[in-house]
């Protein structure tokens, strides 16, 4: 059986811990950064696959340290060529997240391995 298509959501912890954001305000982080990958990759025929079974998608939401280690992610998918959405926060201009397009685990597990399940 092929390993699915899985959406990687990486925000960051110190949203809550340190600049005290509330629960809320982070998950849009989130959504913004989903919506955003999915609509820019919108061509790609794993997108296309993705969002044809809407009913089993697979999403994983991590969490890394803070804005460094978020942008260390960041270079790591650009390094490895996985398309990807960093979500900036505007006006404020603050990198909060990043989400991949549907990629297969197998591919994004050594960027990823340093962070941890969002809880």
């Amino acid at each position: 059986m092929a390993e699915p298509l899985t959406m990687f959501v990486i925000v960051r912890r110190d949203l809550v811990k340190q600049l005290n954001w509330n629960f809320g305000s982070v998950m849009t982080q989130a959504c913004h950064a989903t919506s955003a990958a999915l609509w820019r990759y919108r061509d790609l025929k794993e997108v296309q696959e993705y969002t044809q079974d809407i009913d089993n998608m697979h999403k994983v939401v991590l969490e890394t340290k803070n804005e460094t280690s978020l942008l260390k992610v960041t270079e790591g998918l650009k390094a490895q060529s996985i398309p990807h959405y960093l979500w900036i926060e505007q006006p404020e201009n603050i990198p909060t997240c990043v989400a991949t397009a549907p990629v297969q685990r197998s591919q994004i597990r050594d960027i990823v391995k340093r962070c941890q399940l969002w809880r």
